[in-house]
């Protein structure tokens, strides 16, 4: 499916904007003060992310990660997908620290995971999604699939756009990786208390594509296409319009041991 940038989206434009920048980079532009231009902190293959400056809903910060396909909604992801929300999560955390922290900005993330543990306090960190048929209503697009990133409280909001943060529109990324999985895996995961101050991470928030293949019992890959630009070095592609299934041949012990011939 193509996700072709739309005439006039408010999102398109910014991701063309910053479409010029070299990826999977940090921008530090400057801009002059008292701007309220989006100010692009990151850029890659899949997200451009700038921090909201005009209409923040936290004084402490306010990032937006835009995809840069013009998705439409976000139910138009799948389980295949799981890798993509993580590294919106690893972004949101990077981004939000280095906003917390202007002195010792953290190192700009080349993959979901890390290997040391941020010794920042995330408990006031809010990563999600708002939801139809509520919106923003200072950031008012809801056909370009984009995330929220801010640092709690949301005291900028007011009563009516504080709806959208709030429990009624609100969709944290971590309960919606936790759905994703649980409709394609056994593994019943809730964020629970995520942001509990000392809580540690469960093993399965360690392995970012935890539930985003899928198949049946014969062996056929049955995954569906996700919509993230994969670096070919990572790995084999999933290609689910032919999937691959093991034959009995293949299956069976004998076919796997070379033939030894003894010469007398």
């Amino acid at each position: 499916m193509a996700f072709t940038p739309k005439a006039g989206c408010p999102m398109c434009g910014i991701v063309a904007t910053a479409s010029h920048a070299a990826p999977n980079s940090p921008r530090s532009p400057s801009f002059p003060a008292g701007s309220t231009q989006p100010e692009v902190l990151w850029r890659d293959d899949n997200f451009t992310c700038y921090r909201e400056k005009a209409n923040p809903v936290s004084s402490r910060g306010h990032v937006v990660i835009v995809f840069n396909l013009h998705v439409p909604s976000l139910y138009t992801l799948s389980s295949s997908d799981l890798p993509l929300l993580a590294t919106v999560k690893s972004l949101a955390i990077q981004l939000l620290t280095s906003i917390t922290n202007p002195a010792s900005p953290a190192q700009m993330p080349v993959s979901a995971t890390f290997s040391t543990p941020l010794q920042v306090d995330h408990s006031t960190f809010r990563i999600g999604f708002v939801t139809p048929p509520f919106k923003d209503n200072k950031i008012p697009v809801t056909d370009h699939l984009h995330a929220h990133a801010y640092i709690a409280p949301a005291d900028l909001a007011g009563w009516w756009r504080g709806i959208a943060y709030s429990s009624v529109a609100w969709y944290a990324i971590d309960d919606l990786v936790a759905e994703i999985r649980e409709e394609t895996s056994n593994n019943r995961v809730r964020s629970g208390n995520t942001n509990r101050p000392g809580r540690s991470k469960r093993p399965i928030e360690m392995v970012p594509d935890a539930g985003a293949r899928a198949g049946t019992a014969d062996g056929r890959e049955i995954t569906d296409a996700g919509i993230a630009v994969t670096d070919p070095e990572s790995g084999e592609l999933l290609n689910p319009t032919s999937p691959q299934s093991l034959s009995p041949d293949s299956l069976a012990p004998q076919s796997q041991i070379p033939v030894l011939q003894l010469q007398t």
